[in-house]
Protein backbone atom coordinates (compact mmCIF):
# COMPACT_ATOMS: atom_id res chain seq x y z
CA UNK A 1 0.00 0.00 0.00
CA UNK A 2 2.97 2.36 1.00
CA UNK A 3 4.14 2.32 -2.44
CA UNK A 4 1.27 4.29 -3.91
CA UNK A 5 2.69 7.07 -1.82
CA UNK A 6 5.65 6.57 -4.37
CA UNK A 7 4.19 5.81 -7.41
CA UNK A 8 1.10 7.46 -8.45
CA UNK A 9 2.81 11.19 -7.74
CA UNK A 10 5.60 9.52 -10.07
CA UNK A 11 3.41 8.31 -12.78
CA UNK A 12 1.50 12.15 -12.44
CA UNK A 13 4.32 13.71 -12.81
CA UNK A 14 5.70 11.90 -16.08
CA UNK A 15 1.93 12.62 -17.61
CA UNK A 16 2.42 16.54 -16.42
CA UNK A 17 5.57 15.97 -18.25
CA UNK A 18 4.23 14.26 -21.84
CA UNK A 19 1.49 17.07 -21.45
CA UNK A 20 3.75 19.68 -21.51
CA UNK A 21 5.74 18.08 -24.05
CA UNK A 22 2.97 17.68 -26.61
CA UNK A 23 2.01 21.39 -26.06
CA UNK A 24 5.16 22.75 -26.60
CA UNK A 25 5.38 20.74 -30.12
CA UNK A 26 2.14 22.02 -30.78
CA UNK A 27 2.84 25.81 -29.93
CA UNK A 28 6.17 25.68 -31.89
CA UNK A 29 4.30 23.89 -35.14
CA UNK A 30 5.40 20.12 -35.43
CA UNK A 31 1.48 18.94 -36.48
CA UNK A 32 1.03 21.47 -38.94
CA UNK A 33 1.77 20.24 -41.99
CA UNK A 34 1.46 16.01 -41.97
CA UNK A 35 0.57 15.10 -45.44
CA UNK A 36 3.80 16.77 -47.32
CA UNK A 37 6.85 15.07 -45.49
CA UNK A 38 5.21 11.35 -46.20
CA UNK A 39 4.48 12.57 -49.89
CA UNK A 40 8.26 14.14 -50.12
CA UNK A 41 9.61 10.68 -50.92
CA UNK A 42 7.79 10.39 -54.39
CA UNK A 43 8.37 13.73 -56.10
CA UNK A 44 11.80 13.16 -58.42
CA UNK A 45 14.14 15.60 -57.36
CA UNK A 46 17.07 14.49 -59.96
CA UNK A 47 17.11 18.15 -61.30
CA UNK A 48 19.25 19.02 -57.67
CA UNK A 49 22.00 16.27 -58.72
CA UNK A 50 22.85 16.60 -62.09
CA UNK A 51 26.52 17.01 -62.89
CA UNK A 52 28.36 19.82 -64.02
CA UNK A 53 30.98 18.53 -66.01
CA UNK A 54 29.34 16.48 -68.39
CA UNK A 55 25.90 16.91 -70.09
CA UNK A 56 22.77 16.61 -67.97
CA UNK A 57 20.38 13.89 -68.51
CA UNK A 58 16.70 14.75 -69.95
CA UNK A 59 14.15 11.96 -69.95
CA UNK A 60 12.70 11.73 -73.30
Amino acid sequence: MSVLFIVLPLALLIALCWVIAFAWAAKRGQFDDLETPAMRMLFDDDDDFESTDGPARHAD
